[in-house]
């Protein structure tokens, strides 16, 4: 079961926005998730990105791999930074 971190999209027409959730690979976009780790909003002026940093670092650890937009936002996060932290 290959693990993925991407984004739900959510919100109404032309308004979006993101949950970021961990899922299996093969599963749609909006369909089932195994957890929720966070949100973003991209919308909002100055963006709205909250992360559950424990969660997130958890799950890669585990061998969840993010999205390519995920992996600029974990960034942004500095979960990234923890995780080649914790990975030395």
């Amino acid at each position: 079961m290959a693990l993925k971190i991407r984004l739900k999209r959510m919100g109404m027409k032309k308004t979006p926005f993101y949950r970021l959730v961990v899922t299996e690979a093969t599963s749609p976009r909006d369909g089932r998730f195994v957890e929720e780790i966070g949100y973003y909003d991209p919308t909002k002026n100055p963006v709205v990105l909250n992360i559950d940093e424990e969660k997130a670092l958890n799950w890669l650890l585990k061998g969840a791999t993010p999205t390519e937009t995920t992996r600029a936002l974990l960034s942004k996060a500095g979960v990234l930074k923890k995780f080649d932290e914790a990975r030395k």
